[in-house]
C-alpha cells in the first residue's frame, strides 16, 4: 500500500494546481489522472493576473508566456472572419480605469494542453507524485483517513492510503457522484460541437479582436496557429462537412486548412451543494461547473479553490492548525462559485438566450479579479453588510480580502512578502516586538502603507499564508501582544 498525506484524483488544470501548491507547501501527495497526458482538444485558455500570482508565488513566471497576439476577450459579431464585421459585443460596460496599479502580474493566454505540461513538470520537481495512466477505482473513508484503490498503466490495481482526498476530476466528478452530492445552478443549457483546426489566419487579428460570433458559429483563436470553432450539435462530423463548415467561418476557400480533432461540449451551469464529505474535498469542475465565459471563470475559479485548500490542508497536517480550519474552505470557496454563476447570467452572452437575465449589478473585471470577499471563522471583521466584491483600491485592505500590491524599495512587490506563513504588516516597534512573541515575520512596506491597508500609522494588518487578510487593527492596542497572539489563535483555528 502506498501511503500519502493528500491524493488528488485528476490531472487536469485544477488537479495539477493542487499537487503543485501542495508540494510547495512540503505536503506527500501523490496525483492519479486516467488518461496519459493532456487532451489533444484543449479548452481553457485564458488565466487572470490573479492566477499569474499564484504561479509566480511558487517561481512559475518566467516559464509563462506573456500573452499571445489574438487571444483576446474582445468579440464581433461577423458574417465571417474575413467577412463583414457588424457591431463589437461587449463583456462587461466600460468602466473608470484603476487608480492603482492592482498586481506586479498581466495575465496570460496559453492554450490548456501547453500550461498542464508546465504545472505538471514543476509539481514533480517540488516532490509530488503524478501518476498518469492510472484510475481511481474505488474508495473509503474512516476517521483517520481514505484509503483508495487505482489502477495503473499495467493494467494492476493497488491501495493508497491518504489522509486526505481531493477530487479535481471533472464536471462528470465519479468522485462527487459516489458521495451523493447533488448540485444547483441552471443545470444543462445546450450541447455543442467544436471543430480545432489550424490555418494562417493571423492576419485578421491586427483590430486586437479575437472571437467572433459568425453566421456558422462562434470562431476564436489559441494564439499559436490554432482555432477553434463552436457548432450546433446536429452538425455532421465527416470531414467534408467540416471543412465546409469552416470555411464558411472565415469567408475563405484558398487556405490550407488543417481539421486536428473535434469534440463536444456539455454546457453546463452547476455548483456542488457541498464542498467536502468529511476527509473527502472537490474542486474546480468538480465543485463548480460554469460555462466558458469572458470572465474566465472556469480554470481560475478551480486554480484559486487548490491554492485556498492547498495552504489549509499544509496547516493542519502540519499541526500549526487544527482541522477546524478545513471547514473554511467551503464558506470561503462556494460563494465565490455562485458569484460567477450570477455574474455570467447577468450578462447576455449567449449561453442561456432563453432564460432570465439575472436581476443583479454586473462585477468588473478588476474587482472579480482582485476583490472577492471571503467570511469566515479565518477572517474578523468582514461583516454581512460588505459586497462580495470591490476593486482593491476601494477595499483598501478589508479584512477577506486579497492584500494590496504595492511596490516595495527594494523591487519587490507586497506580494512577495507572503505565502510562506502568517505575516503581520506594521511600522511599529511596538508591533515588530507582538509579531516576535507570536512566532511570526513582521514586514514593514513604508509610507504608502496606512492609506492602502486602512489604518492608522500605529496600526496592524494581518495576512494569512495565501495572501488575503485576516484581521487589522486600527491602531496600537494598549497591550498588542496579547491582541495579536489571541487573534492568531482564533483566524488560524491553532
Amino acid at each position: 500500500m502506498r501511503e500519502t498525506d493528500v491524493l488528488v484524483v485528476g490531472g487536469g488544470l485544477v488537479g495539477l494546481s493542487a499537487a503543485l501548491f501542495l508540494a510547495w507547501r512540503g505536503v506527500p501527495t501523490v496525483l492519479v489522472e486516467r488518461y496519459p497526458g493532456s487532451s489533444a482538444h484543449p479548452r481553457a485558455i485564458g488565466y487572470t493576473a490573479r492566477t499569474v500570482e499564484l504561479l509566480r508565488a511558487v517561481g512559475l513566471e518566467p516559464d509563462i508566456p506573456p500573452p499571445l497576439k489574438g487571444v483576446s476577450v474582445r468579440r464581433v459579431r461577423a458574417e465571417s472572419l474575413a467577412g463583414q464585421w457588424f457591431e463589437e459585443l461587449h463583456w462587461s460596460p466600460e468602466a473608470p480605469a484603476p487608480t492603482v496599479e492592482c498586481s506586479p502580474c498581466a495575465g496570460a493566454g496559453l492554450a490548456q494542453d501547453r500550461m498542464e505540461p508546465i504545472l505538471r513538470d514543476k509539481a514533480r520537481e517540488l516532490g509530488a507524485d503524478i501518476r498518469l495512466s492510472t484510475e481511481l477505482r474505488s474508495f473509503e473513508q474512516d476517521d483517520d483517513g481514505v484509503t483508495a484503490v487505482v489502477r495503473g498503466s499495467d493494467g494492476a490495481e493497488y491501495q493508497v492510503r491518504a489522509k486526505y482526498l481531493v477530487a479535481a476530476d471533472g464536471h462528470r466528478s465519479p468522485v462527487r457522484e459516489e458521495l451523493g452530492i447533488g448540485r444547483g445552478g441552471r443545470g444543462h443549457l445546450h450541447t455543442a460541437r467544436s471543430v480545432l483546426f489550424r490555418a494562417p489566419l493571423q492576419q485578421h487579428l491586427e483590430e486586437g479582436v479575437g472571437q467572433f460570433v459568425t453566421d456558422v458559429g462562434f470562431l476564436t483563436t489559441y494564439g499559436d496557429g490554432r482555432w477553434v470553432l463552436m457548432v450546433d450539435d446536429s452538425t455532421p462530423q465527416d470531414e467534408e462537412t467540416l471543412r465546409h463548415v469552416v470555411n464558411r467561418a472565415i469567408g475563405r476557400e484558398d487556405l490550407d486548412v488543417e481539421i486536428i480533432t473535434t469534440g463536444r461540449w456539455e454546457v453546463t451551469a452547476a455548483i456542488a451543494d457541498s464542498y467536502r464529505r468529511d476527509r473527502i474535498f472537490l474542486a474546480g469542475d468538480a465543485a463548480h461547473t460554469l460555462p466558458p465565459s469572458r470572465g474566465g471563470y472556469g480554470a481560475n475559479t478551480g486554480i484559486e479553490d487548490a491554492h485556498n485548500l492547498a495552504w489549509k490542508l499544509a496547516a493542519v497536517l502540519s499541526g500549526e492548525s487544527g482541522p477546524a480550519l478545513l471547514d473554511t474552505y467551503e464558506p470561503e470557496r462556494k460563494p465565490v462559485a455562485w458569484l460567477c454563476h450570477q455574474q455570467i447570467f447577468a450578462r447576455s452572452d449567449g449561453h442561456d438566450p432563453d432564460g432570465p437575465v439575472e436581476d443583479a449589478p454586473i462585477i468588473d473585471d478588476q474587482a472579480m479579479g482582485f476583490g472577492i470577499l471571503y467570511r469566515s471563522a479565518s477572517v474578523i471583521g468582514a461583516g454581512d453588510d460588505l459586497p462580495p466584491a470591490r476593486r482593491p483600491d476601494e477595499w483598501a485592505g478589508q479584512p477577506g480580502t486579497r492584500a494590496p500590491h504595492l511596490w516595495l524599495a527594494d523591487g519587490r512587490s507586497t506580494l512577495d512578502l507572503f505565502q510562506r506563513g502568517w505575516v503581520l504588516l506594521a511600522e511599529t516597534a511596538e508591533w515588530t516586538g507582538a509579531a516576535a512573541e507570536a512566532g511570526i515575520r513582521c514586514e514593514r512596506v513604508g509610507d504608502r502603507f496606512a492609506e492602502t491597508f486602512g489604518v492608522t500609522a500605529r496600526g496592524a494588518s494581518l495576512i494569512r499564508p495565501d495572501g488575503y487578510v485576516a484581521w487589522r487593527s486600527n491602531d496600537l492596542p494598549a497591550d498588542p501582544v496579547a491582541e495579536l497572539t489571541g487573534v492568531l489563535r482564533q483566524v488560524a483555528c491553532a
